[in-house]
C-alpha cells in the first residue's frame, strides 16, 4: 500500500507545478501568437533594421525583399558598393560600415590614427551623399593601454573628424563590444566607458551603438544602462544572451521590456536584429524577433 506524500514531497510537487506555470506564462507572454508571425504591419514604435552579415547566405536582394515584406526599415552594416540594392527597395542603410580597418586596429592606438582619418575622410561625405546619417567606429584593443590613456587617444584620433562629420550631418558612432566573450581586450566594453568619451569629445556628431547582447555579457542591467545613459546612444543592436541566437524562451534577456525601456526613452533611431539564427528557417526566425521587438 502506498504511503501519503511527505509534506516536504507535497511542497517540492507544487512548487514544480507551479514553475512549469509560471515558465510557460511567461513564454506566451514573450513570444508572438502562432496566428501573428505572418505579415502583419508593424505598430511602429520602435523602427527596426537587420544585420546583413547574419544573413550572407542569401543575396542582399533576397534579404531586402524578405525585411521589406516583414515591415524591416533598413539593413545594417553595408557599405557604398551595396547602398543602391537597398535604394532599389526604399530601405535605410541606419548604420553604415565600410571606414574601419577592424574591431581590434581602432582610436584607441594613436598608430592607426593616420589610416583611419584618411578612410573616414573618405567615407563621411559618402555617407551623407547617399542620404545617410551613422557611420560606425571603433575603440579597438586596449592593448595594456589604461582607461584614461583609451579616452586620451580616441579624443585625439576622433576630434579632428567631428568638423567634418559635422559639416555633412552624419554621426560617428562607437560600438560597444564585450571583451568577455566574443572580442577579448577590446576597451569600449562598458556602456559607462563609452559615455565618458562622449562627454570628453562634446559633440552631437559622435554617439554610441548599444549591442545589448554585448553589453548583457560585460555589465547586465540593461534597463538600467539604457534608462541612464540614453543620451549618448543613437542605436542599438540585439540577440540573445548566451550564443547570440534567437530571441526565444532559450535566452536571458527579457527583450519587450528592452524594446519598452527604449521606447520610453523618446529614442527614434533604429534598433537592429544582429543574432545567428540556429532555426532551418533563418527568415522564420527573423520574422519572429520581429514581433517580440514590435511593443
Amino acid at each position: 500500500m502506498a504511503t501519503s506524500p511527505t509534506r516536504r514531497m507535497a511542497l517540492k510537487n507544487m512548487l514544480a507545478g507551479t514553475a512549469t506555470l509560471g515558465a510557460a506564462s511567461a513564454l506566451s507572454s514573450f513570444m508572438p501568437a502562432p496566428n501573428e508571425v505572418g505579415p502583419r504591419a508593424l505598430k511602429g514604435n520602435i523602427n527596426q533594421s537587420v544585420c546583413r552579415w547574419c544573413y550572407n547566405d542569401l543575396s542582399l536582394d533576397q534579404l531586402c525583399a524578405a525585411a521589406k515584406e516583414m515591415g524591416l526599415k533598413g539593413i545594417d552594416l553595408v557599405g557604398p558598393k551595396d547602398w543602391p540594392t537597398l535604394k532599389k527597395y526604399n530601405l535605410d542603410s541606419p548604420m553604415c560600415n565600410g571606414a574601419e580597418i577592424n574591431l581590434t586596429d581602432g582610436f584607441g592606438d594613436p598608430q592607426f590614427h593616420a589610416a583611419l582619418f584618411k578612410s573616414y575622410s573618405e567615407m563621411i561625405p559618402l555617407v551623407a551623399k547617399a542620404g545617410y546619417k551613422n557611420l560606425i567606429c571603433f575603440s579597438g584593443s586596449r592593448r595594456g593601454k589604461t582607461d584614461e590613456a583609451g579616452w586620451a587617444n580616441c579624443v585625439q584620433g576622433l576630434t579632428p573628424l567631428l568638423e567634418l562629420a559635422a559639416k555633412h550631418k552624419v554621426v560617428l558612432v562607437m560600438e560597444l563590444l564585450n571583451s568577455k566573450i566574443d572580442h577579448h581586450d577590446y576597451q569600449c566594453d562598458r556602456t559607462s566607458w563609452g559615455a565618458t568619451l562622449a562627454k570628453r569629445l562634446g559633440s552631437e556628431n559622435f554617439k554610441l551603438l548599444f549591442d545589448i547582447y554585448h553589453m548583457q555579457i560585460d555589465e547586465g542591467d540593461v534597463i538600467r544602462n539604457i534608462q541612464d545613459y540614453h543620451a549618448y546612444i543613437a542605436h542599438y543592436h540585439t540577440a540573445g544572451v548566451p550564443g547570440r541566437h534567437e530571441l526565444d524562451e532559450n535566452q536571458e534577456l527579457n527583450y519587450p521590456a528592452i524594446m519598452r525601456a527604449i521606447k520610453a526613452t523618446g529614442f527614434t533611431g533604429y534598433v537592429a536584429q544582429e543574432f545567428m539564427p540556429k532555426q532551418a528557417d533563418k527568415l522564420a526566425s527573423l520574422r519572429t524577433a520581429v514581433h517580440i521587438c514590435d511593443v
